[in-house]
């Protein structure tokens, strides 16, 4: 080995030593930030629990104990009932949540797209976006009965319109400069709808998404008033005519919990298939 090469060699080596402990400090304090976000989220847990039992102490009468509704979900997953009532609901928000993201979709981009269409479409979405999807559980009985279909068509309205809005105006703030640019370069046509604007709308698309998924168990009790015998919405509702707080208390953290879930699982998705951006 000449005198240059060992030279050479030894200033890789001299390099790679500050690397090494830059990349293993690095991760020390990733893994301890990581820790202490962890520790937050099970204090702000405990603590929610903790204010929630003193307000059952201090008010009894309007509070149920936390004690006293997990004694009720002991009760009503012995004898199946929550189960079955979870079971009816998730298959109800999700029909009406997958129907809703599929059409609302390829509507807010083709609102962007022809002008023409936006003004003849934009007056009505702006009057019914203000409508509360109850007041059209009447209206959704005339046409479609007290079946299956009303419920999940009242979810479908909710949702439809959150995904329709938030995509729409996420596809009208994609930057001009971008387009431009890939016009310069020769792309256009389906390519630059494929390769740019498609790809630019994600994350308003995940944005809608996530939001249609709470608009959908938002609705839910709403859904469940259209002649209903078993879900969550229903379970809440006719534990209000008998005044049990313990099952009303169940009902509400029920859905909570489960709409939780289907947003952390949204997030999981949008991290994975949009990593180039920044996804808190």
């Amino acid at each position: 080995m000449s005198n240059t090469e060992k030279f050479l060699e030894v200033n890789r080596n001299q390099d790679s030593v500050p690397n090494t402990k830059i990349t293993k400090q690095h991760n020390f304090r990733a893994r301890g930030f990581a820790v202490i976000y962890r520790s937050m989220f099970i204090v702000s847990l405990l603590s929610g629990i903790v204010i929630w039992a003193a307000l059952s102490v201090l008010l009894p009468k309007d509070v149920a104990s936390p004690v006293s509704v997990s004694q009720a979900l002991g009760t009503l997953m012995t004898n199946g009932t929550l189960p079955i009532d979870i079971a009816y609901s998730v298959v109800r928000v999700a029909v009406g949540f997958t129907v809703g993201l599929v059409l609302a979709i390829p509507v807010a981009f083709a609102l962007n797209a022809v002008r023409g269409l936006r003004n003849l479409l934009d007056p009505w979405i702006q009057f019914f976006r203000v409508i509360p999807p109850i007041a059209l559980i009447p209206l959704v009985i005339v046409f479609f009965g007290i079946g299956e279909t009303a419920k999940v068509s009242v979810i479908f309205f909710a949702v439809f319109l959150t995904v329709l809005i938030t995509t729409y105006q996420g596809i009208r703030m994609i930057d001009a400069t971008l387009i431009r640019a890939a016009r310069v370069l020769g792309t256009s046509g389906w390519r630059l709808f494929a390769k740019v604007i498609v790809p630019a709308a994600v994350p308003s698309i995940f944005t809608g998404a996530r939001l249609g998924i709470a608009s959908g168990w938002t609705t839910l009790v709403a859904a469940e008033l259209i002649a209903a015998s078993h879900g969550l919405g229903f379970m809440i509702t006719q534990a209000s005519q008998y005044f049990d707080l313990p099952a009303i208390y169940l009902g509400i953290i029920t859905i909570g919990v489960i709409g939780f879930i289907f947003d952390r699982l949204l997030l999981r998705v949008e991290r994975r298939m949009i990593s180039w951006a920044d996804v808190g």
